[in-house]
């Protein structure tokens, strides 16, 4: 799979390792930055990563920020994005199956990096459910205001 991974200077570590861990089980791999823990705005690289899952260069993203939440939002801003900050692997799994979400947002100040690994492989490893959830999916990039 090709996946995109962004975050601010909170989580850059996280994302390293995580970049890691993701090569060595054989994905292809964006690293769209920061590169180094000099501050930064969590909106500039949730934008950027937004941008790379709706065009397609990536099929799926994972953001991660100090808490997960406010580079969720950002990536969430682009309508061709479902993003959705997960802690455990369980709502990991719920939000490929339910919301066919192809963007992953956990938070670097509150989840370890074993978790991150567990929820990255939920994420990974389960499908779309569509049926029922397919028409609420199709709302989420298309509201009715």
């Amino acid at each position: 799979m090709r996946i995109a991974l962004a975050s601010d200077h909170a989580a850059v570590e996280l994302k390293a390792e995580l970049r890691d861990y993701l090569v060595q089980l054989g994905h292809e791999v964006a690293d769209l930055g920061p590169h180094n823990a000099d501050r930064v705005d969590y909106p500039d690289y949730g934008y950027k990563l937004a941008l790379v899952v709706a065009d397609g260069t990536a099929e799926y993203g994972v953001a991660l920020c100090g808490s997960g939440i406010g580079i969720s939002i950002a990536v969430n801003r682009n309508p061709a994005c479902r993003c959705a900050r997960v802690s455990d692997p369980l709502s990991a799994a719920l939000a490929r199956e339910h919301n066919d979400a192809n963007v992953i947002a956990m938070g670097a100040r509150l989840i370890g990096s074993d978790m991150a690994k567990a929820c990255l492989d939920a994420f990974l490893s389960t499908p779309f459910g569509g049926g029922r959830h397919a028409g609420r999916v199709e709302k989420l990039s298309h509201p009715q205001l």
